[in-house]
């Protein structure tokens, strides 16, 4: 079993920055990839980005990737979402999830656990 728990969100202006942090309890961190995911309202789960075990391997989609990086620390089995210049359209809640395989990381059925999520509202 893995708790996760995200925290770092908040209401903030545009063009300010974040960074979510996403800790983990329980089972070995790093035996898992880690993926970050959004929720805006009215709208379904969307993939964000996704780091590897190791941490050697990141993935972002190409919408985000200029302003979204992903990084982990196993160490403190915690994950980050360093958001940039933030927009009206980041607005959602993010959450994070452990997967215990690489492959079809962008896929939330893969995922074995999930955290509570974090609301992130950027005004204009």
């Amino acid at each position: 079993q893995v708790q996760l728990t995200e925290s770092g969100g908040g209401l903030v202006q545009a063009g300010d920055s974040l960074r979510l942090s996403c800790s983990a309890s329980g089972r070995t961190f790093g035996s898992y990839s880690m993926g970050w995911f959004r929720q805006a309202p009215g709208k379904e789960r969307e993939f964000v980005a996704a780091i590897s075990r190791t941490g050697i391997s990141t993935y972002a989609v190409d919408s985000v990737k200029e302003r979204f990086t992903i990084s982990r620390d196993n160490a403190k089995n915690t994950v980050y979402l360093q958001i940039n210049s933030l927009e009206p359209k980041d607005t959602a809640v993010y959450y994070c999830g452990a997967s215990s395989s690489w492959v079809g990381v962008r896929s939330p059925g893969l995922y074995n656990y999930w955290g509570q999520g974090t609301q992130v509202t950027v005004s204009s």
